[in-house]
């Protein structure tokens, strides 16, 4: 028996879809209403996961997105539209871009339509400090209104903060922390909440690797922390890891690996912002764990 429920995500998709060939730009309007259900309803399936994701291959992990809408539309073409692939997004789909409603609104009901093969973590501009900042709050002012990003912030503070794909691939936005030692202190992480200015939280959606430095250093976004190689190798080497996935900056060819191979940085955006010129990627894990990059060209 259908109920009304899954008509609705399947009209409110349809809605999203309908601009696919369509000049870039243009927008869905959905209704207030629908967006907020989209909320309720996403709110309600992420707070019921865990907070550190326990995924199996095969299964598509995505990088930045940042309100490209478009470019997203792009990736499930070329990656196969859910439930056809799983996905795994690793944060930062608002701000930026022109089109952040559409693109939170497409990822979350997705999320309510296939909850066990649609995963998003949360990245650093799911946080209202940022995107009160960066674009998101304008959009929903200007084109709803203050209490519609008010819901969109209730959602974030649930979101997961990392994911392990067959207990070998840890998957976050940003990178280690100083305070991490065993996964298990993610397993904890209480939701929701608010992403703090310092810690654990802060730094899995926040840090970088620096090929130039050993230990722990000083980020220059001015947040969090930068990691060298010994760190990594030794945290992947405790923890029984083979790699780490993360996103969070953006890189020429879409996909860059760092420290002998142990971490990639998986960026999706292309053409980001209409500033850089580079490419963005999708890394496809299949079943044996065997990494592979599908590259978009910047259109």
């Amino acid at each position: 028996m259908i109920n009304n429920n899954e008509i609705a995500i399947d009209k409110i998709i349809e809605k999203l879809l309908s601009v696919r060939g369509c000049k870039p730009g243009k927008q869905v309007n959905l209704t207030e209403s629908e967006i907020r259900s989209i909320c309720s309803r996403a709110h309600d399936i992420l707070i019921a996961q865990p907070v550190l994701l326990e995924l199996e291959a095969p299964i598509k992990v995505c990088g930045d997105v940042h309100g490209q809408y478009f470019d997203l539309l792009r990736i499930f073409e070329y990656g196969g539209f859910p439930p056809e692939s799983n996905y795994l997004f690793m944060g930062d789909y608002v701000d930026r871009g022109k089109q952040s409603i559409e693109t939170i609104c497409l990822l979350l009901s997705y999320k309510i339509k296939y909850p066990e093969n649609f995963f998003l973590l949360r990245g650093n501009h799911e946080c209202s400090a940022i995107n009160r900042i960066y674009g998101f709050y304008d959009e929903c002012k200007r084109r709803y209104n203050i209490k519609l990003w008010k819901a969109f912030s209730d959602v974030f503070n649930c979101l997961p903060v990392a994911a392990v794909i067959d207990e070998k691939i840890l998957c976050m936005h940003g990178g280690l922390s100083p305070e991490l030692t065993s996964l298990d202190q993610i397993a904890k992480i209480m939701r929701p909440t608010e992403i703090p200015d310092t810690g654990l939280l802060c730094d899995l959606v926040w840090a970088d690797p620096d090929k130039d430095s050993r230990g722990w250093g000083d980020n220059e976004r001015g947040v969090s922390f930068t990691f060298g190689q010994d760190v990594l190798g030794n945290f992947l080497e405790k923890q029984d890891l083979d790699l780490i996935c993360r996103a969070h900056q953006v890189v020429e060819d879409g996909y860059e690996f760092f420290g002998k191979r142990q971490l990639v940085t998986v960026f999706f955006a292309p053409n980001y912002c209409g500033e850089f010129d580079n490419s963005g990627a999708i890394m496809n894990v299949d079943e044996s764990l065997m990494c592979s990059f599908q590259i978009l060209k910047s259109s």
